[in-house]
């Protein structure tokens, strides 16, 4: 069926069932940001396939929420399928929560798959129905009577991450989470987040798209624990070792009638676990609202942890440089309007696949020539996939997992000579990364406060990028880790401080519509710096090993502090990826790591 058709075979459903509204989000039952083909119902339900956004059916009407990333995606995605695109953020344009308002009528009914909604936002929802007197309904998924041939629940099996990887055992993680519910005052925790449940028990899957994480849920109890998963998932000697941590294990979906007898003291993090866990949770005078502890246990990386992101850096590096070498010799032979987007892309997964310990990719990629760079999250496919040619940037952000954690890179490529103004547009996104990373600043200080040092280079001239500057990084979990990030922006919370430790992106970038698109990313570290009488001051050390193009950079529009900067860091890049290449590619490192 075409999405007009599945939007009238849902209407059909809702006016069965009285409904006036009907919400699909995105997530799956665990807000994961990235979710398995089963959970796909937005997408399903308005074609828009970008990884953030909302959709809202009405009887007459449908409307989709998403942000900036992807409003030139969502546009061009939604033509002709009846759905509306709302820009979020924007002047004039209804938040979803506001359209909701003033749409539902006087006793009218919104309805929603309470799995797929966190009990934060229902809390939002069930107060503005309320208000209308009337009705919101959190059990029915009217996506799955629609939809024909529905791909099923993963049954991955799962595997252990070993403490040489980890660096702390389950048992210790388990207790350092019970020491903080005991300061919290709760005898209960439930746990929903895949990547919080993935840390806490050193257990990770494959029932994710790109994210090494397994379908479950984990109830915390001062003497036992609870993991919600598939048994047929779990080998016989991680069974063993999980009963041996006080771990028992039951069905996946029996948590929602487990919690019906829940007496005790329970912690609960409404950003996380999902409304219909909480509606089935019968007194709710027992519920402690509260921020997951693991969130920010897991966000702070050990030493045995960052030595081996290092190494995963090295091997990405590796991956990523040779790839470059390729490309560049694609370009000097003139074969290089042989390759498309999608060639160059798949070029880059074989050549991490040939390192040692790959996973799989750790984000679905993003290869995007000329117009389709101003796309921010652009990803080509048998329609859009553009031939290469010379005279415009290739931007490539992509990543990988391995044993040793997860990348996270983007490089914008100069294919052959690009205009003046490309140039002046690709230096100053290289100066708003250099002055991002080379950042000192005082213990105490978040994202928040340090965004405006990659911005200023493009404010300087009035021009800016519509998403953040940067991001948290799990280890081998979710590439998009929260709560810290680079952004001015920072909503109804405060913003988290940098703690030593933490992994950070440093991607600023420039979309020119119609034109091209420039990002710049690696990954940073923050680590003490020296303590004295002003206070404890703190500093980013580069994880990313790879070579920025030089080709486009005017020097000249460069500091002598940028330049020492990218010198710097291009002797790095030489130092830790040379050893990894061939002779000819290591020549060619040389020389495009030289000091400028």
């Amino acid at each position: 069926m075409e999405v007009n058709q599945r939007l009238e075979a849902l209407r059909v459903l809702m006016k069965e069932n009285q409904i006036d509204m009907y919400m699909v989000p995105t997530a799956d039952y665990h807000n994961s940001e990235n979710v398995g083909r089963h959970f796909m119902e937005r997408t399903y339900i308005s074609g828009f396939t970008g990884s953030a956004g909302t959709a809202l059916i009405c009887l007459d009407q449908a409307g989709l929420w998403t942000d900036g990333r992807y409003f030139l995606q969502a546009e061009d995605q939604l033509k002709g399928t009846g759905v509306d695109l709302y820009k979020m953020g924007q002047d004039g344009v209804p938040s979803l929560e506001t359209f909701i308002e003033d749409g539902l009528g006087q006793g009218g009914k919104l309805a929603f798959d309470g799995r797929c909604v966190t009990y934060g936002q229902g809390l939002v929802l069930e107060k503005i129905v309320a208000d209308k007197k009337g009705s919101l309904v959190y059990d029915l998924d009217l996506i799955d009577q629609v939809w024909e041939d529905r791909p099923p629940i993963s049954k991955e099996p799962i595997f252990e991450l070993d403490v040489k990887y980890a660096g702390e055992s389950r048992a210790s993680k388990l207790a350092r989470l019970r020491s903080a519910m005991e300061d919290i005052g709760v005898d209960c925790h439930i746990i929903t987040s895949l990547d919080d449940i993935g840390w806490l028990l050193n257990i990770r899957g494959r029932d994710v798209d790109y994210f090494p994480l397994a379908l479950s849920y984990l109830i915390v109890d001062m003497d036992k624990a609870v993991l919600y998963i598939d048994e047929e998932k779990i080998s016989g000697e991680i069974m063993a070792g999980l009963i041996s941590d006080g771990v028992e294990i039951r069905p996946y979906n029996a948590i929602y009638e487990d919690i019906k007898h829940i007496e005790r003291k329970v912690l609960l993090d409404p950003d996380w676990v999902n409304y219909a866990i909480y509606g089935n949770i019968c007194d709710k005078d027992i519920i402690i609202e509260g921020q997951n502890p693991t969130i920010m246990m897991k966000t702070v990386k050990n030493e045995i942890e960052i030595d081996n992101i290092r190494q995963a850096h090295i091997k990405d590096g590796i991956a990523h440089s040779k790839y470059l070498y390729w490309l560049k010799k694609e370009v000097a032979s003139g074969r290089i309007g042989r390759q498309t987007e999608i060639s160059v892309s798949n070029k880059l997964e074989s050549l991490r696949r040939d390192q040692e310990d790959f996973i799989c990719p750790s984000f679905a990629p993003i290869s995007a020539f000329g117009d389709h760079g101003a796309i921010v999250h652009y990803e080509a496919d048998g329609l859009s996939n553009k031939e290469l040619a010379q005279g415009s940037f290739l931007l490539n952000d992509t990543g990988g997992n391995y044993i040793q954690g997860s990348t996270d890179i983007s490089r914008t490529t100069a294919l052959g000579q690009v205009s003046q103004e490309m140039k002046e547009d690709y230096t100053r996104v290289l100066q708003a990364h250099i002055r991002l990373a080379r950042a000192k600043f005082l213990y105490g200080c978040s994202g928040a406060n340090l965004d405006i040092l990659a911005r200023q280079p493009l404010w300087d001239s009035y021009l800016n990028y519509n998403h953040g500057t940067g991001h948290g990084v799990g280890y081998l979990a979710n590439i998009h880790e929260p709560p810290i990030s680079f952004r001015w922006q920072v909503g109804v919370k405060p913003a988290t401080r940098l703690e030593e430790g933490m992994v950070i992106t440093d991607e600023p970038g420039l979309y020119i519509g119609g034109s091209h698109g420039i990002r710049i990313e690696n990954e940073l570290l923050v680590r003490k710096g020296p303590k004295n009488d002003y206070g404890q001051f703190m500093y980013f050390e580069a994880l990313t090993y790879c070579p920025i193009d030089l080709d486009p950079v005017l020097v000249d529009m460069l500091t002598e502090d940028d330049k020492a900067y990218l010198n710097d860091y291009h002797q790095k890049v030489y130092d830790l990826i040379g050893p990894g290449l061939e002779e000819e590619e290591r020549r060619w490192l040389r020389e495009v790591t030289r000091p400028i």
